[in-house]
């Protein structure tokens, strides 16, 4: 998250300020829609979970107190991955993980939350979604705003924002504009709960675009 974006944030309280780690600097800078990687969470029967991000040819672990990455290797069945004393084998969304710490079978991925860890992993510093019609937002460590509506339908791109902040109310505005199309976020440090899941959230989102309107909830990633 770049330094005036972070300090807006924090300023309104709308959730926790984590510092965010320099040596992770080259892949927040990478845009979401520039990755081919895809990200799992993985949530095993003795409550272990971790974090596998599989790229072209290798595996990046995000375990409790370390981070390992591990080349493709041969396999029978499923993909696998090793380097002769860590090893992590994935078949549709089952896995298996085994290290110098131990061994964890029957490992699920958890699709919710890797949808929101993928995001995470991929720069995004601020995610939102609603329903009816279901639509997600994403803006960037460069404040780029990414609008996903339709249920996937439309795409609306807009590289960079305007951010005004209003600390008593603990409010964020963002607005930009392209070549077809003008918006307006507005995050609120108000809790909000999803209509479909039920899930908690930090912040509440409406999104205006043009003549249309989106209400959500919404969660810093960093």
């Amino acid at each position: 998250m770049n330094r005036a974006l972070n300090i807006i944030l924090c300023n309104i309280a709308l959730y926790g300020c984590a510092h965010t780690d320099p040596d992770n600097t080259a892949q927040a800078d990478t845009p979401a829609t520039e990755t081919q990687a895809r990200t799992f969470v993985y949530e095993c029967p003795d409550d272990f979970s971790f974090v596998a991000r599989t790229e072209t040819g290798k595996v990046w672990l995000f375990l409790p107190g370390q981070t390992i990455d591990l080349p493709q290797v041969a396999s029978a069945s499923g993909t696998r991955y090793s380097n002769g004393s860590d090893m992590f084998w994935s078949k549709a969304d089952e896995a298996l993980i085994e290290t110098g710490d131990g061994k964890h079978a029957g490992c699920r991925n958890n699709r919710a939350k890797a949808i929101w860890e993928h995001a995470k992993l991929n720069g995004v510093d601020f995610r939102a979604l609603g329903n009816e019609p279901g639509w997600y937002m994403e803006i960037s460590n460069r404040q780029d705003i990414l609008l996903v509506t339709d249920y996937g339908q439309r795409t609306y791109r807009f590289p960079s924002s305007v951010i005004k902040s209003e600390p008593h109310s603990r409010t964020a505005i963002y607005s930009a504009s392209n070549d077809d199309s003008m918006i307006e976020v507005v995050i609120k440090g108000d809790p909000c709960r999803d209509s479909m899941s039920g899930e908690a959230f930090p912040a509440t989102v409406s999104v205006r675009i043009d003549n249309k309107k989106y209400h959500g909830c919404g969660r810093a990633l960093h």
